[in-house]
């Protein structure tokens, strides 16, 4: 899955955070990093409230999302390379200080960068991923992975008589298959009973078919 970085220009205004969140949450939905959704949220949240409480209502700013490596990366582009976020030991009656500390306790690194005219409040937050293009690490999706990749490669072989599985096994084996591939829908952000309702649909269709042979259920 290719992850591409991108961003979002918006005037820093309380009635904007609640857009920013949905839209951070859309995003990381279609990159499978439904885990740390809420944790993203939070995050944007706060370094946009920064901006406003110290830079000002009103100021056009970028938010901007990326990968660097396994981490996904969250940054606050303001045009004020003066109003510098500021870690406090804020406690649960302080009135201000409180943004940051949420950060540094839910991110595993931020920072500042400045430039003569700008500055860049950012934050990285551990996926789980095992690799920048990978999946979140799940036994499911690997499996599914497998079987996608040998049903891609070759045709798959008629089944040997039934007599060698009993019938309880072989469904049980047919049920984590489609377990599998759930986990497969959802790692790519797909609606997973969506997929099943279709899947549904042509199963019925096939079996209304079924008097010109092209599928047929086994009386064994």
């Amino acid at each position: 899955m290719t992850r591409k970085p991108w961003d979002l220009a918006f005037t820093a205004e309380p009635a904007e955070v609640a857009g920013l969140r949905r839209i951070m949450r859309l995003h990381l939905g279609i990159w499978g990093l439904h885990g740390v959704v809420d944790e993203a949220q939070l995050c944007v949240s706060e370094l946009v409230s920064n901006v406003i409480t110290h830079v000002g209502p009103g100021t056009p700013a970028t938010l901007a999302v990326s990968m660097n490596g396994v981490r996904l990366r969250i940054a606050i582009h303001d045009p004020d390379p003066r109003a510098l976020p500021t870690l406090l030991a804020a406690n649960a009656d302080s009135e201000s200080g409180r943004g940051m500390a949420l950060v540094d306790a839910v991110a595993d690194r931020w920072g500042v960068e400045l430039g003569p005219d700008r500055k860049v409040t950012w934050c990285e937050l551990t996926t789980g991923l095992a690799s920048p293009d990978g999946h979140v690490e799940c036994p499911g999706v690997r499996r599914a992975e497998a079987l996608l990749e040998m049903c891609a490669a070759t045709n798959p072989p008629r089944l040997p008589g039934a007599s060698r599985l009993s019938r309880v096994t072989a469904e049980e084996s047919v049920i984590t298959v489609i377990m599998d591939l759930l986990h497969w829908l959802h790692a790519h952000g797909c609606d997973a009973e969506d997929a099943l309702d279709r899947a549904q649909t042509r199963y019925d269709a096939e079996l209304d078919g079924a008097g010109d042979g092209s599928c047929h259920r086994s009386s064994a």
